[in-house]
């Protein structure tokens, strides 16, 4: 903090602090109401790709099955697939589904603004929390039915937690960085870099605490508590290793620069440079001290939020020429020290003109990436499985089967038939009539925990040909047209046996095959 705030408040009229008091929680809460509202704009313009549609399957299968599937290849976001099953007894729109991840987005930013008042000011914390509210990457992923949003938040929590702690150090305090961090491991995996983060900046660094007389023992059983309370997570890791991420590919320098300028919010490169000019005047401030171990707090701060920042992403990247395991969304837990570093540097603009024409600047750019993404996204990952899975179900006529090209297809097909059933998957309407008979995979009149994986056998195939006149086929990650997948291939040969004729339907990412006599 500034030595010269202390002094100054005493030149200042009681009457003018309590208003200056007034105006920041004044705008603080208008910060919160746009935040939220900024959100829930165009919350459903977009429609539920096969991530979503995953999320909500989970949710709603019986505990049974649920925690079968958990155990078995799902124990990732785990968190939020239990509170998703909470929410989803009140609401089943895509609407409200997507809204859950709204709530997190909105308490996030008193997160960040708490966190952005510990390590410096209340004016930095204004500004970060303004930041964060316009945030194009943010905005896209509290948009979404997956954990990103509640992993920002419980991410935000343990930093601050740990922040916290050192300068007041209490067994409670403690005790909840805990369960934050815990929590945030179960809402995303990746959240065990921030834990080696916190690890690492305690080690390379060192805070004016640590240097005097803080039992640092306490913070290693710590640790250890933690990683005993997450063991479930690191077997369910070890026991799959990386198949569940096997589809990332390994990034190149243009995958980090455009990660970056979504990081910042947007999809072109003016807004992150304002952002890199912002944080290079914050790390200024200490200069070559910067890259010591240096017992000040002035050094501390910044050492940690950038520990925080470029540890994750850059063993990520180093890993990832083994086996790539780097994805932009995944890092989204660096969004935080990224804009209190920026607002850090923002607010050491000394005249109140140039900081206000730098955030009007920064935010003016910030909002257009907002309106972007309500019509497009930052990633091409988006598919169209819920219009072919509504297509189908249109199309269809009674006495239809269909199959799916791989088990995890019938997801979004799953999702698509419970929004025309009103949500009640538990019907009969919902179970035996609405759609095309399921011969692949089916494992009972439900979904359970076997439907999310697997390949249709030759065999199956031949029997399901042989007994229905018209048979639908649906495909997604099969490869490409020149270079189809094994099951592909095997597909294309047995049907036309029984079905001389073919129609097929493009949708993006998504095939619609119609098979018939």
């Amino acid at each position: 903090m500034r030595p010269q705030a202390a002094g100054n408040s005493a030149t200042i009229p009681p009457a003018t602090s309590t208003s200056r008091a007034w105006a920041h929680w004044i705008t603080l809460a208008l910060l919160l109401v746009s935040c939220l509202t900024v959100r829930l704009v165009c919350l459903a313009c977009k429609p539920f790709w096969f991530d979503e549609a995953f999320s909500v399957e989970v949710a709603r299968l019986t505990w049974v099955n649920f925690l079968h599937l958990l155990w078995w290849r799902e124990a990732n976001m785990s968190l939020y697939y239990v509170l998703l099953r909470v929410w989803l007894h009140f609401g089943q729109s895509p609407y409200f589904i997507r809204s859950l991840s709204v709530l997190m987005a909105t308490l996030t930013l008193p997160a960040i603004y708490w966190l952005g008042r510990l390590l410096f000011d209340r004016r930095v914390a204004l500004i970060a929390a303004a930041l964060f509210t316009f945030n194009a990457y943010d905005v896209r992923y509290s948009q979404e039915a997956r954990s990103y949003s509640l992993f920002v938040l419980l991410a935000t929590f343990s930093s601050g937690l740990l922040v916290w702690w050192l300068a007041e150090p209490s067994r409670r305090r403690l005790r909840e960085y805990i369960a934050a961090s815990v929590l945030a491991a179960y809402s995303h995996f990746y959240a065990l870099l921030l834990l080696a983060a916190h690890w690492l900046t305690l080690k390379l660094a060192r805070p004016p605490q640590i240097a005097e007389d803080l039992p640092s023992s306490r913070l290693r059983r710590a640790w250890w508590t933690t990683g005993l309370l997450v063991l479930p997570l690191l077997t369910f890791v070890g026991k799959t290793g990386a198949g569940p991420i096997r589809w990332i590919h390994r990034p190149g320098a243009r995958d980090l620069v455009e990660f970056f300028e979504h990081l910042c919010g947007s999809d072109h490169w003016p807004l992150a440079l304002l952002y890199v000019a912002a944080c290079a005047v914050a790390l200024s401030s200490v200069g070559p001290r910067l890259w010591k171990r240096h017992p000040s707090r002035d050094v501390w701060r910044l050492q940690f939020l950038l520990i925080w920042f470029f540890f994750p992403i850059v063993l990520t990247v180093l890993l990832s020429f083994a086996r790539p395991i780097f994805l932009g969304r995944y890092m989204i837990f660096c969004l935080p020290p990224l804009l209190i570093l920026a607002a850090a540097g923002l607010e050491r603009l000394r005249r109140r003109w140039m900081l206000g024409a730098a955030l009007v600047v920064m935010l003016f750019f910030s909002l257009q990436g907002v309106f972007f993404i309500y019509d497009h996204d930052f990633d091409s990952e988006r598919d169209a499985s819920e219009s072919a899975s509504n297509f189908i179900l249109h199309q269809a006529k009674p006495g239809d089967a269909i199959l799916f090209h791989i088990a995890e297809t019938r997801i979004p097909y799953e999702f698509a038939r419970s929004l025309r059933a009103g949500g009640d998957t538990a019907s009969a309407n919902f179970t035996d009539k609405l759609g095309p008979e399921i011969v692949f995979p089916h494992h009972g009149q439900a979904l359970d925990y076997r439907d999310f994986t697997g390949k249709p056998a030759p065999d199956l195939v031949r029997q399901a040909a042989s007994g229905h006149a018209q048979l639908w086929l649906m495909l997604m990650n099969n490869g490409t047209d020149e270079k189809p997948d094994a099951t592909t291939v095997m597909l294309t040969q047995v049907l036309p046996e029984f079905f001389p004729n073919v129609q097929r339907w493009r949708f993006a990412k998504v095939e619609v095959r119609l098979y018939s006599r």
